[in-house]
């Protein structure tokens, strides 16, 4: 079995990880080609070329690069059709992995081919299942109730279950070796602020103003701020004029994460932008509040276009609403101040929805990748 396997970002080059070493556990004779990061690489795949030249974010970023990203998905096309694979699977990066679609599609439409990751169609622009339909022909889905809104289009849709449910998580002792480490022997709360500058530039003023409320209620909170490489030094800056002597995590001196997820088992409370981070904030069973702001347009685009009530992920997985979220003309210091305060009052309003969150995004059945996997080759045409 050849098998073509496109990421162009640190999500994605886990997600081919480990759906490759899938694959290769039940097809042993499985040879990889395209595109891919370290983890990949380790299964075997020699990239065409390095991940990062693909990994391009944002409207500005994308017009600032539009020719060179012209030409690699000419190349990255050119290559799946030289190459004739069984299947070519294209993990997240829309606007890369569908324009090499549709690119295979248009001159060999007899390659099967696989997207990993559907749209957020349930969130906003739902119109973006019906483009897809004539060119993928199979989508792995990390949440459980995405399939019925790629089916509604003519899309075959697996649910194979999210990778946060595999991620190592820390143990007690691990958790009071780092209070011990930091002097902490009272209740800790986590600031989250995001992981992109633009997001952490406005949320700052909001996060270091409920650190003021939350320090001059509670005294005894030791704030701690896990940060994310991208944005180090904007986290140190802000931890810099925070009370109470905050602890940054600094990713370049943590590089296997233990400290992070020490501290995320540590934790009694957490303060985070909204994302992924709250699966992860639920994996290690810390309750946690959301916030996010956008700017004034944004709002007014996305929130005419948004198609669900909440944005938090672990509200969404576990059809709750047991984690408050303050987004956008909501995120205000004083709210969220007082919701950060009740959550550390009452921390077990939110497990059970956290528990169920887990368990419905596959905890307890077979690995994401294997599913994955599995899931491609059942699919697969005899």
């Amino acid at each position: 079995m050849q098998v073509f396997v496109i990421a162009g970002e640190a999500s994605g080059d886990k997600l081919g990880a480990a759906l490759m070493g899938g694959l290769r556990g039940m097809v042993p004779e499985v040879t990889f080609r395209g595109i891919g990061g370290a983890r990949m690489a380790e299964q075997g795949l020699h990239s065409l070329f390095p991940m990062d030249e693909i990994s391009v974010m944002g409207v500005v970023e994308i017009l600032r690069e539009y020719r060179s990203l012209k030409a690699r998905i000419r190349e990255t096309a050119e290559a799946v059709i030289a190459a004739r694979p069984d299947v070519l699977i294209t993990i997240d990066l829309p606007e890369f992995c569908l324009r090499v679609a549709k690119l295979v599609k248009a001159r060999a439409p007899d390659i099967r081919i696989v997207h990993y990751v559907a749209p957020t169609v349930w969130a906003w622009r739902p119109g973006r299942a019906a483009k897809m339909a004539p060119l993928v022909d199979q989508v792995l889905a990390l949440l459980p109730f995405e399939p019925p809104y790629m089916e509604a289009a003519g899309i075959p849709c697996d649910f194979v279950g999210h990778p946060v449910v595999t991620d190592p998580q820390a143990t007690e002792a691990e958790a009071a070796a780092f209070r011990a480490a930091h002097g902490i022997d009272g209740p800790m709360a986590l600031l989250l602020p995001g992981s992109r500058r633009s997001e952490l530039a406005r949320l700052a003023p909001v996060f270091a103003e409920v650190a003021a409320r939350l320090h001059a209620a509670r005294p005894d909170l030791r704030l701690v701020l896990p940060a994310a490489s991208s944005v180090a030094e904007q986290v140190a800056a802000l931890a810099s004029g925070l009370p109470g002597k905050p602890v940054v995590i600094d990713p370049r001196e943590d590089p296997g994460g233990a400290r992070k997820r020490a501290a995320f088992r540590a934790a009694d409370v957490a303060l985070a932008a909204s994302g992924t981070v709250s699966l992860e904030l639920a994996a290690a069973d810390t309750p946690m509040v959301v916030a996010y702001d956008m700017s004034w347009l944004s709002r007014q685009i996305i929130g005419r276009m948004l198609r669900v009530d909440t944005v938090t992920l672990v509200n969404l997985v576990s059809d709750t609403r047991a984690i408050p979220e303050f987004i956008g003309a909501n995120c205000r210091p004083a709210p969220i101040a007082a919701s950060v305060l009740s959550v550390l009052k009452n921390p077990g309003a939110q497990r059970e929805a956290m528990a169920l969150a887990m368990d419905r995004l596959g905890r307890e059945g077979p690995p994401p990748g294997d599913r994955a996997a599995r899931a491609v080759l059942d699919r697969m045409p005899t």
